[in-house]
Parts: C-alpha cells; structure tokens; sequence
C-alpha cells in the first residue's frame, strides 16, 4: 500500500491519503460533494424550465389610438392574444394622461355601448378590442397627433402589467392598418 503526503508543515502533520488499486480511499467526502455539485445543478436547470413554463401568456398586438375629437376625448383599440387560462383586463393608463374605462355593447350586435369594470379575456382565445365591440375610452389625455405614438399600460388580474406601443391615426383619412391585421 502506498501513501501520499501532503505538503510538509502543515498543522496537524503531514495530509494523507490512501492510495489503493488506482483509486483513493475515503472517496465517501468526494462523492457526496460531486452528489451537492450535480443536485445544485439539477435545480437550478428545473428553475429554468419553470421560468420557461411561467413565460408570459398574455401577448399584445396592434394598437392605435385615434386622433381625438374637439371634445378631447378618443377610443383605443389593439389585439389581445390569451395563450393560457381565461384572465381580465382591470385597468388601463397612457403616457400622455387621462383616463382610461372600459366599453363594450350594451347587446351583442348593439351600437349602444356601456361602461364595464373589466374586459375578459376567454382563455386560448384572439381577442380585437375594436370600434363595435369591447375597446377602451380615453378622457382628458394630453394632445395627441396624428402619425405619433403614445404608450398604452395594460394591467390583467393574472398576466400583471404589459405596455405597447400605439400608433396615433386618422381612420377617417386612412391612416390606420390596425383592421388589416
């Protein structure tokens, strides 16, 4: 049997290890620390797959806000696309101030529209907040010219606060693409 020694002057004497048949004996410490190595590692590769799983359901799409009326005030419209379970848009806000409700049709197939608290997003679902469906109302904004862009701050009760950019334009001159898409 052979032994090693480890470097001359260290305290408690010289380091020893056992050297036999091409392995060290008292490897136990050795491969518990490669078992702490390869565990820490597994999670932290299970953390990642859970932030992939937890990436964002919620997507947003086209938006653009039209220039508002004399009166100051204007709609909003964009795509919702809702690739998990059902969700609800609670709150709205943009750059240039104001606020923000919600409408929807007072009956389907209505021109009426309604205030509502909240839109729903179905789950698995494309939804269009558009002119004769469910869309936002702005009051009081700051000025806002056509062929800008103003920031739209979108809060879901479960996909949290997303933001997107919206184009300012004149539908009435063609100045919109948000129908095409």
């Amino acid at each position: 049997m052979q032994e090693r020694q480890g470097p001359p002057g260290t305290s408690g004497g010289p380091a020893r290890r056992r050297y036999r048949g091409g392995r060290y004996r008292g490897g136990a410490a050795v491969r518990a620390a490669a078992a702490c190595v390869l565990l820490a590692g597994a999670a932290a590769l299970a953390g990642c797959a859970q932030n992939a799983i937890a990436s964002p359901s919620i997507q947003l799409g086209t938006a653009y806000v039209e220039v508002p009326t004399s009166g100051g005030s204007t709609e909003a419209y964009l795509v919702i696309r809702n690739n998990g379970p059902a969700d609800r848009l609670t709150s709205a806000r943009i750059s240039v101030g104001g606020q923000v409700t919600f409408r929807e049709p007072s009956r389907p197939g209505g021109s009426a529209m309604k205030t509502v608290p909240d839109i729903g997003i179905p789950a698995d679902s494309l939804l269009r907040l558009a002119p004769d469906a469910s869309h936002l109302l702005i009051t009081g904004a700051g000025p806002m010219k056509g062929g800008t862009q103003i920031t739209l701050t979108l809060v879901f009760a479960r996909g949290g606060t997303m933001s997107v950019e919206a184009e300012v334009t004149n539908p009435e001159s063609g100045g919109s693409s948000y129908f095409l898409n």
